[in-house]
């Protein structure tokens, strides 16, 4: 692995905050402490524009169903739109000017499991069952989508401990609309 690549071991400065929310709570969040960039991850045909604070080129929208394996009809998490979603946050880390939110349709799934790999892939120096346990910690609800999750520990070459750790935390508890909440790294 060469030092721009994925699975690169890179290291990102200390005192970045990742912010998870669901879509509805997307404006709060926006006007309360802007974020210098804006993840989004939701099914096509969701309808979503993009907050006027936000830049176009900080603004990064990946098209996916919350699925954890291809089924007919819909969009599974691809490994291309996970290392697009790296490289999203590895850019706003050497930026490092204000927060990263990440938020989908509820908060619940694809958000906190991309918040995740994201601080796996700019924190290797912190092991993944810590980096879960922090995740359940910030959100008793989060049941990060286990097919994104896999796709980034394949990326960063983890060796399966990311999903051993997300497994080790278990399901989160059940709702329809996830809290917001934040990772510090």
């Amino acid at each position: 692995m060469g030092t721009s690549g994925i699975g690169t071991r890179w290291m990102m400065p200390l005192g970045l905050t990742i912010r998870v929310c669901p879509l509805a709570k997307l404006p709060q969040c926006i006007d309360r402490n802007p974020p210098s960039r804006l993840l989004s991850l939701l099914t096509q045909g969701t309808e979503m524009v993009r907050p006027e604070k936000i830049a176009a080129e900080d603004h990064l929208l990946l098209q996916m169903h919350d699925i954890h394996r291809p089924l007919h009809g819909m969009s599974a998490p691809a490994q291309d739109q996970v290392a697009r979603m790296l490289q999203f946050a590895r850019d706003w880390a050497s930026e490092s000017k204000g927060d990263l939110l990440v938020h989908c349709y509820a908060g619940v799934s694809r958000s906190p499991a991309s918040a995740y790999a994201i601080a796996c892939a700019l924190r290797a120096d912190i092991d993944e069952r810590e980096l879960a346990q922090q995740l359940r910690d910030a959100s008793s609800v989060a049941t990060p989508n286990p097919l994104i999750v896999a796709l980034a520990d394949d990326l960063l070459g983890r060796e399966g401990r990311m999903v051993a750790a997300i497994k080790a935390i278990g399901r989160g508890a059940e709702t329809f609309e996830g809290t917001v909440f934040t990772l510090s790294l």
